[in-house]
């Protein structure tokens, strides 16, 4: 590898780390405050969308060699990146016991949550 793809991959580890360190002050400023901490998922997750669908889609490799290689890259750095949706099992953990167990849900009409 030459001394200019270094400094290149050097630099962009500086910026993401840098993404990282805004991300995680923008969750210390969101703490405890689920509905901003949602919109933070919900940003991160269009960002994911946008960079896949748009430059990584672009970049991709147009002979067997280059897509070989980067298989390869994908499978020994461990895998595909992928956001994952909490599951609606683990979710219901977080509610109260009393929520659970005597009280109704309402007839499944829309806005019935929160009354």
């Amino acid at each position: 590898m030459n001394n200019g793809k270094i400094f290149e991959l050097e630099k962009l580890s500086c910026k993401l780390q840098d993404i990282a360190t805004v991300v995680h002050d923008a969750v210390a400023v969101c703490q405890e405050d689920t509905i901003a901490l949602l919109a933070l998922l919900r940003q991160l997750e269009q960002l994911h969308r946008e960079i896949r669908d748009g430059a990584f889609q672009e970049s991709l490799p147009n002979n067997r060699q280059a897509l070989y290689s980067l298989l390869k890259d994908i499978e020994s750095e461990g895998g595909w990146p992928y956001i994952e949706r909490m599951r609606l099992q683990a979710f219901l953990t977080n509610l109260p016991p009393e929520a659970t167990s005597g009280e109704e849900w309402g007839s499944g009409r829309v806005g019935e949550w929160g009354k």
